[in-house]
């Protein structure tokens, strides 16, 4: 039985294909303007790829922020409860999940049966988020790609006071014209959005085995910049750490699907 999860962010779509244990395919392109379109052409564009069609997915299940306005779903989901799942499939530990992505930050306390126990979200600030992150490497005329190993490659840093998305751009380009070098920017940058989303974890807070998720874990810079502030260097991201709440939503629609055979 084959499942399919859609998790429509506000930055990306990730797609996933499930057989029950594993991914069977995958996918991430940007939501951009027209966000509904490109998610049902990503979705068809996967099952073509895979020589499915709709009627071969027991269940399409969609999750993020544009989960309620993509047709094709069967059922729409919670991303914490999606999340939780995905992370709780790929790391059966997981006790903290703490999750960034393109437009708001969330950690999440699991059960031991891998359920949500808590959490805590924000998403009314953008400066603990994957938006603030691709702004600074814009002002900084550098790819996203490459911020990460940037700030890892230097030991110094520098404050990054400001608790607004705009005023804290402003302070980088202040921080420029003073001639700071853009590693220690970067490293400057990621200290203060790692102290963001662990002073918001702190209300629920940290135990156990602690997974990184979300588009921003992929940033080994900021990976490292948490693992600082928590007090914890085993904190580990997934592989694909932005698959986690497509393959969630995908394991909810194999769990849905059975319990109803």
């Amino acid at each position: 039985m084959i499942t399919c999860g859609v998790d429509i962010g506000s930055r990306t779509i990730k797609v996933v294909l499930f057989d029950g244990e594993k991914i069977l395919d995958s996918a991430v392109t940007l939501s951009g303007s027209a966000p509904q379109e490109n998610t049902e052409r990503t979705y068809l564009e996967m099952l073509a790829a895979n020589h499915m069609t709709r009627s071969d997915v027991a269940m399409t299940v969609a999750t993020g922020y544009g989960r309620n306005y993509f047709e094709l779903a069967d059922k729409a989901s919670s991303e914490i409860i999606c999340h939780t799942a995905g992370v709780a499939f790929l790391c059966p530990n997981v006790r903290t999940i703490i999750d960034i992505g393109g437009q708001d930050s969330k950690v999440v306390q699991v059960s031991e049966q891998g359920k949500v126990a808590d959490f805590v979200m924000n998403d009314r600030c953008a400066a603990g988020t994957g938006k603030f992150i691709e702004m600074v490497a814009h002002t900084l005329n550098m790819p996203v790609e490459e911020i990460g190993q940037a700030a890892l490659s230097c030991n110094e840093t520098c404050e990054i006071s400001s608790m607004c998305a705009v005023f804290a751009e402003s302070e980088v380009v202040g921080l420029l014209h003073r001639g700071i070098p853009a590693e220690v920017i970067l490293r400057g940058v990621f200290r203060s959005v790692a102290k963001r989303v662990v002073s918001l974890g702190r209300k629920v807070g940290f135990q156990g085995q602690i997974v990184f998720t979300g588009g921003v874990a992929q940033n080994p810079g900021v990976l490292e910049a948490i693992r600082e502030h928590v007090g914890d260097p085993t904190i580990t991201a997934p592989c694909s750490p932005q698959l986690t709440g497509a393959l969630g939503a995908a394991i909810i629609g194999h769990q849905t699907v059975s319990q109803n055979q």
